[in-house]
């Protein structure tokens, strides 16, 4: 990071979530022979005043690096998990053409103890 004369840095793209494994991991290899695991975490939004319900995001979570891989196999559904990493937008081929979506690449994972 390269702070600016204000010392804010330039960009950052850091993503810490706490939430729960909605998703076992799951292990894929692609065209290239690199392995990645994958799974869903959902997290809860912070209620509004006058919320009656509560509303959560799911989010989809791709580990690549062998550490996090690993981490990552040793959850189970329902597990709380806390991970970091960047946010990334993936591209692929779908029936339609060019699709896209965001996932979070996770750097570290690990159980979260309550």
């Amino acid at each position: 990071m390269n702070p600016t004369n204000t010392g804010v840095p330039e960009a950052v793209n850091t993503v810490l979530l706490v939430g729960r494994v909605s998703s076992g991991p799951e292990t894929r290899t692609m065209p290239s022979g690199d392995e990645l695991v994958q799974f869903r975490v959902v997290v809860p939004r912070p209620r509004q005043r006058g919320d009656t319900r509560t509303q959560v995001d799911a989010i989809d979570v791709a580990c690549w690096s062998a550490r996090s891989r690993t981490s990552a196999l040793r959850l189970r559904e329902d597990d709380t998990v806390e991970l970091e990493g960047s946010l990334r937008r993936r591209f692929f081929a779908g029936p339609a053409g060019r699709v896209s979506r965001y996932e979070v690449e996770a750097r570290k994972v690990r159980r979260h103890r309550a």
